[in-house]
């Protein structure tokens, strides 16, 4: 018998230790992961002020990591099947792991913007993998409760980004926001290594497959779309040659990247999966969600901060009721998803959302903390009467600035 014939199918394939030990182990990897997309949210004015920049220049700290994170997440298969799925992982982590310790030890802005490029393109990989080994460590019957798990540690991770960075970033430094993935890291690093391993069908991919052409468009159209985004407020939109010159190349980039993505035989992403219309659906619903969630939550520790004078903490704690509610909201969904309809479910969902979005459209400087409270959505105390649930500190101490350093 041949080795190809004697090798096991996909579905027979089971690992050789718990899968549920597989699961904690990468889930630590990509909570640590998805909670830097949105914990250094509230620390943006400490950078600032401890750097010497403007809070508009410090939100290069997030958009240079998402940035990075999106451009490597498409060749993330391919990666793996180069270096080997368990090898790519693990350095992947370690590689996050040490741009963290870089970031909480920049001197300067354009130091701390090149080591979380670093940290989101080391970072852009651990999601999806991290699924896919869940998918087959799992037999097909408990794969639904792996994914659900998943899925909440996914969604509530940069949720809860806000107010752990606030926590660290008042009763320690903005640095921590970083230090704090080194022992999550490290813990993640060698439980990976002891765990996972690639599964025996699992294909090698070769050097000369890789779409560099696409991933080369890929970067250019979305690093230019960046600057154009991140400056155009700044620099008074078109009227500026830098951010004119920026949507043009943008423009011409998505269009080269979309034709050579549908002629290539080996597209680093294949757009034609989008003729199955419930994924093209689902694919736009996501890119929809995703743009109100990161943009609410990057805006508002902001607005808070500069406008109402809140500290990291107290930002962070007005924040933290979306990490409940999320949480409340997967558990309950997971329960009740195969007894109601899908399409009643998103509605109902989306129906709320618009409703979140609507109230917090009316907030002004004369808000009250339960306007903000309730939309982001709540519960039922409120963290700002008399004071803060969290270091006891009055409204008054609260609002004394937030120029501090570290």
């Amino acid at each position: 018998m041949s080795a190809d014939a004697a090798a096991p199918l996909p579905n027979e394939w089971k690992p050789s230790v718990n899968p549920w030990l597989i699961a904690v182990s990468i889930m630590l990897a990509t909570f640590m992961e998805v909670l830097d997309t949105s914990v250094a949210n509230v620390s943006l004015p400490y950078i600032a002020g401890n750097l010497s920049a403007s809070t508009d220049e410090a939100t290069w700290v997030l958009t240079s990591y998402l940035v990075s994170n999106a451009i490597i997440l498409p060749a993330t298969n391919w990666l793996g099947e180069l270096f080997g799925r368990k090898r790519f992982l693990i350095s992947c982590i370690i590689l996050f792991t040490m741009a963290s310790a870089l970031c909480g030890l920049a001197g300067s802005l354009g130091f701390l913007i090149i080591a979380r490029v670093l940290q989101g393109a080391a970072g852009g990989a651990l999601q999806p993998i991290s699924q896919a080994v869940l998918m087959e460590s799992f037999p097909p019957q408990k794969r639904g409760m792996a994914m659900a798990v998943f899925t909440m540690g996914v969604v509530v991770a940069p949720i809860l980004g806000p107010t752990v960075g606030g926590w660290l970033t008042y009763n320690y430094s903005w640095r921590w926001v970083f230090y704090i993935n080194l022992p999550i890291g490290i813990l993640a690093a060698v439980l990976t290594n002891a765990f996972l391993e690639d599964p025996p069908y699992l294909k090698r991919a070769s050097a000369s497959n890789m779409d560099y052409i696409g991933l080369g468009l890929l970067s250019v159209w979305l690093a230019s779309l960046q600057i154009m985004l991140d400056k155009g407020q700044e620099l008074d939109w078109f009227s500026s040659k830098m951010i004119a010159s920026c949507a043009v190349i943008s423009t011409a980039a998505f269009i080269a990247f979309i034709a050579r993505e549908l002629i290539t035989p080996l597209p680093i992403v294949d757009l034609r999966i989008l003729k199955n219309r419930n994924f093209s659906v689902g694919v736009v619903m996501i890119l929809l969600v995703g743009a109100l969630l990161y943009s609410t939550t990057a805006i508002l520790p902001l607005f808070m901060q500069n406008l109402l004078n809140y500290t990291a903490l107290a930002a962070g704690v007005a924040i933290s009721p979306r990490g409940i509610g999320a949480l409340a909201a997967t558990i309950i969904v997971g329960r009740i998803a195969g007894r109601i309809s899908n399409r009643l479910l998103i509605c109902a969902s989306s129906l709320l959302l618009a409703y979140a979005c609507f109230a917090l459209s009316n907030i002004n400087l004369q808000v009250a903390p339960s306007n903000l409270l309730w939309p982001i959505p709540g519960s039922d105390e409120n963290p700002f009467s008399g004071s803060c649930p969290c270091c006891n500190v009055d409204r008054g101490r609260a609002r004394r600035g937030n120029a501090r350093g570290d």
